[in-house]
């Protein structure tokens, strides 16, 4: 085996003018800081492919999460529900404004966030539920919606993995009061860093625009709104820099391409490694018929952890890289430190324990799927 070559999980990779952008940002725009053509441009088009009213173009993911506890002005003791099946950005957002996060167990099929147990972890501390569609699957958002509307509480969509992804023909991002998306490295659309805070709120909008100023109202300066900015309310530096806006956008306009390439590998991997699956006892990603997954993740849930682990190291022994995925936030050392200890969330550790992803990015070609295909089908449990 030493003559092959090794396949990393993630490669990022250009597919078209995305360095064309950047040049016209600094040679022809120019302007490389935030808020110029192409965030301008890439704000319209996210609007145009979520179907939402408003997109605003931030620094990271994790920067538009610390927005929206900015928007709802969490404050010290509120409560937030969230899964603790998911990365560290989620709940830090709201622990950063003092709120407690209250985790929820998942559902055994998806992944997600377990809508029938999130009424129960409702008190009157409670301010918002965060839904993390895990892989791009929507979570359930007709339930957790009325539960939200009933108990008056705001719902962010976590979107980190669902650019691209339905829920009955809504697109996932578009059905909360708000919700963020990714721009790393890692995910369906890249910039390297980078993210976006998306909602048909005009007042959460014009709030947001003035949070990833530093709160200052210096958008609508730009836009002869107003004859000079100030500090207007508490916010921070959340706006992504110009030219990394032009190599989103060349990524965005070439999405098409990028999603088909995308869906076409992740199609393989399921019907090819359904009869292996099958066989030993392996758990394939399930998408409801309600649903319209984007190809973000491609997982498979081993019986347990000792062959998790096994798979793991057979794939590396094959030159192929396949990690798992979350350590369950609850288990943490700071999961700890708000009382939650190993065995609150019985369904969320089994997924962390068994769950293993494998690669799945534009430049993977295939000749590197069939390798993957034959090394997986070459475990045995």
């Amino acid at each position: 085996m030493s003559n092959l070559y090794y396949i990393q999980f993630n490669v990022p990779k250009m597919i078209g003018n995305e360095t064309v952008y950047m040049q016209e940002a600094l040679t022809e725009q120019r302007r490389i800081s935030g808020g110029g053509y192409y965030t301008q441009a890439s704000e319209a088009m996210l609007c145009k492919l979520t179907q939402t009213h408003h997109a605003v173009l931030t620094s990271s993911c994790t920067h538009a999460l610390e927005a929206t506890a900015l928007l709802l002005d969490i404050q010290d003791g509120d409560e937030v529900i969230m899964p603790s099946f998911t990365f560290v950005s989620t709940v830090n957002a709201f622990v950063l404004r003092g709120a407690k996060p209250v985790f929820v167990d998942i559902r055994q099929d998806t992944q997600n966030i377990d809508e029938s147990l999130i009424e129960q972890a409702i008190t009157p501390k409670t301010r918002a539920i965060v839904v993390v569609h895990y892989a791009g699957i929507a979570c359930e958002m007709d339930a957790i919606m009325e539960i939200a509307q009933r108990h008056q509480l705001a719902v962010v969509e976590d979107n980190a993995h669902g650019l691209f992804g339905c829920y009955k023909g809504h697109a996932l991002g578009s059905i909360g009061d708000m919700a963020t998306l990714s721009f790393h490295e890692t995910k369906n659309i890249i910039c390297g860093e980078g993210g976006a805070l998306l909602t048909n709120s005009q007042h959460y909008f014009e709030q947001a625009e003035i949070i990833r100023e530093k709160g200052t109202n210096r958008a609508q300066f730009f836009r002869g709104m107003v004859d000079k900015y100030s500090w207007v309310r508490v916010g921070s530096s959340y706006l992504m820099s110009d030219m990394m806006a032009g190599f989103l956008y060349g990524q965005l306009e070439n999405h098409d391409k990028i999603q088909a390439h995308r869906h076409a590998i992740w199609q393989r991997y399921h019907l090819e490694l359904a009869d292996w699956a099958r066989q030993y006892g392996i758990q394939q990603p399930s998408v409801p018929s309600h649903c319209e997954h984007p190809a973000h993740i491609y997982y498979l849930l081993l019986p347990n952890l000792e062959q998790r682990q096994a798979f793991i190291e057979h794939m590396q022994r094959n030159m192929v890289q396949t990690p798992f995925h979350y350590v369950p936030l609850h288990t943490s050392i700071m999961g700890k430190t708000f009382g939650y200890q190993a065995g609150d969330l019985p369904l969320t550790e089994d997924t962390s324990d068994r769950l293993v992803r494998l690669p799945l990015y534009w430049s993977l070609n295939e000749p590197s799927v069939d390798r993957i295909i034959q090394m997986a089908k070459a475990f045995r449990v």
